[in-house]
């Protein structure tokens, strides 16, 4: 492939955000012998990666620097706008680079940093292509990523892709990605509360829990998502594979995003949820909704 300096190589990569999901990223394409370069505002993120093989810049404007794919994993659109334009390291994007943004940041912030893109940086573009999986599916490079952008981008990534992802979906223009993304989030968030609810509802009644994975899993009831997270909510494991206070905010996203009335059930999820996150539950994992209910609402 031709790479945005003219070079025929593997593309040299370049991964903004090192926490759960970049850092996974990173160290895949690191193990696939793509020149990858991270950065993130806390060290202590980088340095592991350092130890694997990636190059850490100093400064995000340092790690961009003749990148060929910028990927950005950050955790909000703010996180996302203050990063790359008011730090100006979209000026120090390479002519002919693809930006990836991959994070869920929602639909109108991703139209908007598309447009900034094209009126300032014209050699530059962007691709709307966040990923459906959590921890563990990108520390296999099995997530799902849900591409959209202008399908010249297509090739200059698929290098990049193949490495992340089990299957990239190409959805269309800029926007349809981030719109695919919430759709999926929504779903996924009500499964889980699902999963809590029935089971709070099990310990009520004195079923057990092993009773209950008996009758559901291998029928028509089963999902993997819903599964993994009984399994963790059984075992009070609530280490943070996908935070709950980043699943609210998708959740917050998608009702934000919809057309006509609020969806009742996501917007009674949302309360749920925003009580869990102000009673210090946001760190942990999403299956921490199970310790949200019947938890005091906090003063």
């Amino acid at each position: 492939m031709a790479t945005a300096n003219g070079r025929d190589a593997r593309p040299t990569v370049a991964v903004l955000g090192a926490g759960i999901m970049g850092s996974a990223m990173a160290r895949n394409l690191v193990a696939a012998g793509l020149p990858t370069r991270v950065w993130d505002r806390s060290p202590s993120a980088t340095a592991p990666l350092a130890e694997a093989g990636a190059e850490v810049g100093a400064s995000a404007r340092d790690a961009v620097q003749g990148a060929d794919v910028v990927i950005t994993m950050l955790p909000t659109a703010d996180v996302v706008e203050s990063v790359i334009f008011d730090d100006d390291v979209a000026g120090a994007f390479a002519d002919g680079c693809v930006w990836a943004q991959m994070g869920t940041i929602g639909v109108d912030a991703t139209m908007r940093m598309s447009d900034l893109v094209a009126a300032n940086q014209p050699g530059v573009t962007f691709l709307d292509a966040p990923v459906s999986g959590s921890k563990e599916p990108a520390r296999l490079g099995q997530l799902l990523i849900l591409a959209s952008g202008p399908p010249k981008a297509a090739d200059a990534v698929r290098p990049v892709f193949d490495v992340l992802g089990r299957k990239t979906v190409w959805l269309g223009e800029v926007g349809k990605g981030s719109q695919m993304k919430l759709v999926v989030n929504a779903y996924m968030s009500i499964l889980i509360e699902g999963v809590a609810e029935t089971m709070e509802l099990a310990d009520r009644l004195d079923i057990g829990h092993e009773q209950l994975a008996e009758v559901i899993e291998g029928g028509p009831l089963d999902a993997p998502i819903a599964g993994a997270k009984f399994h963790k909510m059984d075992r009070s494991d609530f280490a943070a594979e996908f935070p709950l206070e980043w699943a609210l905010k998708d959740v917050d996203l998608a009702i934000r995003t919809a057309r006509g009335e609020t969806p009742p059930l996501l917007a009674a999820l949302s309360d749920q949820w925003h009580t869990a996150v102000a009673a210090g539950l946001g760190r942990q994992d999403v299956s921490a909704a199970r310790l949200a209910l019947n938890r005091p609402v906090p003063l």
